[in-house]
């Protein structure tokens, strides 16, 4: 039989390291998902650690392992959720498409934002979200090159800035503001850009 060597067996932990940090990668999603369908299936207005815990078929222990609490729960999904579009933007060709394509996500995840909004962690769920939003909007911005041309100061004032005012466009969403998505993707980037120049004739 074959004898270890000293760099196999460091390999060997590495390996299993890798394993349960994918384990617990894994068990978090579980969690996640238990409480995405806990709001939006069977839309509970008082999401807690016992009927999730009851959903995935764990224990409180367990839950606790993973997260400090709700909140933090809801932060690793927002977070998680930034890092995919975030992803999806960076495939686009250009910002302009890369603002259509959040728009796209934003507008496809309002159902769920709006139960979560119902539900007793509404307040943090909103908290959470405007931070999730400003961090994605912050890297957007910064691999669009959008303000390389202004103090990190000033940059970070117009996107905070921008970042209040897309969520409220989203907010008040309606059906003549689908039609005219392309419309509002191109003004609202060029508002970014400081080029304000509305598409189509004056009326």
């Amino acid at each position: 039989m074959k004898k270890m060597s000293g760099h196999d067996k460091v390999k060997t932990g590495d390996d299993r390291r890798g394993r349960a940090q994918d384990m617990a990668v894994d068990m978090k999603e579980i969690i996640a998902e238990a409480a995405g369908r806990l709001i939006r299936e069977r839309k509970v207005k008082k999401l807690t650690v016992k009927d999730i815990v009851e959903e995935c078929n764990i224990t409180r222990q367990t839950f606790y392992y993973h997260f400090e609490d709700i909140p933090d729960l809801l932060r690793w999904v927002l977070k998680k959720g930034a890092e995919h579009v975030m992803k999806g933007c960076m495939e686009q060709e250009g910002p302009e498409e890369m603002l259509r394509y959040l728009f796209l996500m934003l507008l496809n995840a309002r159902p769920y934002v709006r139960r979560g909004m119902t539900s007793n962690y509404r307040d943090e769920l909103e908290q959470i979200a405007r931070e999730t939003f400003y961090a994605f909007f912050d890297q957007a911005a910064a691999e669009g090159g959008l303000y390389e041309n202004y103090s990190v100061r000033d940059a970070k004032l117009i996107i905070r800035y921008h970042c209040g005012a897309i969520l409220e466009l989203l907010q008040g969403w309606t059906e003549k503001d689908t039609q005219d998505l392309d419309y509002i993707v191109h003004s609202v980037y060029l508002m970014l850009k400081g080029e304000m120049a509305p598409m189509g004739e004056k009326k």
